[in-house]
């Protein structure tokens, strides 16, 4: 049995998505930002990150979304959601890198400021910028990485669920959606999945 420790609104969403779509037995335990649960004691002994997700296994604890995904997907291969050849499973740790580095981060700048800089006036240049720097991130996930009609082409992966969840944040991040056709429809179709449609209506419980 697993254990995905979560915040609604985060990247751990990818992770719950992907535990539901194998099958796997799991339990998934709610923080509250808002009351800074995610620093508590209890918490930060199991992840001292402070962040989510965190998921733990029977062999230990696991931080960062990429390598959740991939622990998942290789936990559970019938479900065939990294490919079995070493130079495509690359090609899909890079995407997903590309996510967690980069278009995260990106991101994060809007309310995450403190992490970068000290002064006040740093914070509002870096939230200003955030919807210059996640267009050009989707724009070269637009016109570069998605193949559709999934990320990797005719085989759905954990690329899906991660973009699917990075992807949400647009509209806020202040990005012309209408200039993504692929990212959106992609969207779409990720919210048709059962697994999808299952997380999201607990998480938003």
């Amino acid at each position: 049995m697993f254990k995905l420790y979560y915040a609604p609104g985060t990247c751990a969403l990818a992770s719950h998505i992907t535990l539901e779509e194998v099958g796997a037995p799991y339990s998934a335990e709610r923080l509250n930002f808002k009351e800074n649960q995610q620093n508590s004691p209890d918490y930060l002994k199991i992840n001292p990150k402070g962040r989510v997700p965190t998921l733990v296994t029977d062999n230990g604890v696991l931080t960062e979304t990429p390598a959740i995904l991939a622990f998942i997907a290789h936990s559970f291969p019938d479900a065939k959601l990294v490919p079995q050849d070493p130079f495509a499973f690359a090609q899909v740790q890079s995407i997903s890198s590309y996510l967690c580095s980069t278009v995260h981060v990106a991101h994060a700048h809007k309310m995450r400021g403190a992490r970068w800089a000290t002064e006040e006036t740093s914070f509002a240049d870096m939230k200003r910028k955030v919807p210059e720097t996640m267009t050009a991130c989707f724009a070269l996930i637009e016109r570069d990485m998605l193949k559709g009609p999934w990320v990797m082409g005719e085989q759905y992966t954990i690329c899906d669920p991660y973009l699917y969840t990075i992807g949400l944040w647009l509209e806020g991040d202040g990005v012309d959606v209408a200039t993504l056709p692929k990212v959106i429809a992609h969207r779409k179709r990720m919210s048709e999945r059962p697994a999808v449609q299952k997380v999201m209506a607990e998480e938003k419980a």
